[in-house]
């Protein structure tokens, strides 16, 4: 395994060393997660249309890992299938079917 050092200003040192007691880890290791988290992407699925859209969206920069705020607001004990599936019950038109509805004709 390879070592890296870092240099970080001192405001950036104390918010990582904080944000390392909030989850009860060392600064290192929360460092090493992010950096892990941001340069291995997680492989999509290429044989799906969904699989290779997150692909396209990820290459564009439109497509990134939660930040640190968004991340302490979310709730990981909740999966993306359990959400999926959760509104595919919900039953009603699809965000996109009603977009286009009231789009209306562009003739």
């Amino acid at each position: 395994m390879a070592v890296l050092t870092l240099k970080l200003a001192p405001e950036t040192y104390r918010r990582l060393r904080e944000e390392a007691v909030r989850l009860g880890k060392s600064p290192q290791v929360v460092a090493e997660e992010w950096l892990v988290e941001r340069l291995v992407p997680p492989t999509p699925v290429l044989d799906s249309e969904r699989g290779r859209t997150r692909q396209a969206f990820r290459a564009a920069g439109l497509l990134t890992a939660l930040g640190p705020n968004l991340r302490r607001m979310a709730d990981p004990a909740v999966r993306l299938e359990d959400v999926s599936a959760a509104l595919g019950r919900a039953g009603g038109k699809t965000l996109s079917e009603i977009v286009l509805e009231q789009r209306g004709s562009r003739g």
